[in-house]
């Protein structure tokens, strides 16, 4: 795939239409779930929290809603799970917090950011996520209040900046 630096902008026409992948394209080609803990923190220095939350929040959402909370931890996404957590927290919504918390306390406490520590903890606990995965997928709302967030938190979402993506022909 080729790849060329592209103007991205995250402006208020973008955060009011709601699309949270759109608000998170910054990170979302700039910030690596593949290349462990230390690149993960290095690339993302330079966003806000709120662009942190909203992109851990949407890797976590893909992941379990596609082969739940075991897909998550195994693949590399699992990096994110703090970031999602705290996110969870701070746009108000308890019950996903709760969720998340949990299936973290089934991983130990503290699930490991590399995926070959996680894989271990995975082996040794063998966590039944079962409960939690149909928890979530009961959830209506979270989009929903991820853009509310997202609108309550603008300033923090603008960007307008030169991001490595892939060039798409049309």
């Amino acid at each position: 795939m080729e790849m060329a630096r592209q103007r991205v902008i995250v402006d208020d026409e973008v955060i009011e239409s709601g699309e949270i992948q759109e608000m998170i394209q910054p990170l979302w080609w700039s910030v690596s779930i593949y290349d462990g803990e230390e690149q993960y923190r290095r690339d993302l220095e330079g966003f806000t929290a709120p662009q942190r939350y909203l992109f851990a929040l949407q890797w976590y959402l893909a992941e379990v809603n596609n082969g739940g909370h075991d897909q998550f931890y195994s693949n590399s996404t699992g990096i994110v799970w703090e970031d999602a957590m705290n996110g969870a927290r701070e746009m108000g919504m308890e019950e996903l917090y709760g969720i998340i918390r949990e299936s973290a306390d089934r991983m130990g406490g503290e699930p490991a950011k590399e995926r070959e520590d996680r894989w271990d903890q995975m082996s040794e606990r063998e966590p039944d996520f079962g409960d939690l995965n149909k928890r979530l997928y009961a959830m209506e709302d979270i989009e929903q209040r991820m853009a509310a967030y997202a609108l309550e938190n603008r300033e923090a979402l603008y960007f307008d900046g030169e991001v490595e993506m892939p060039v798409f022909e049309d």
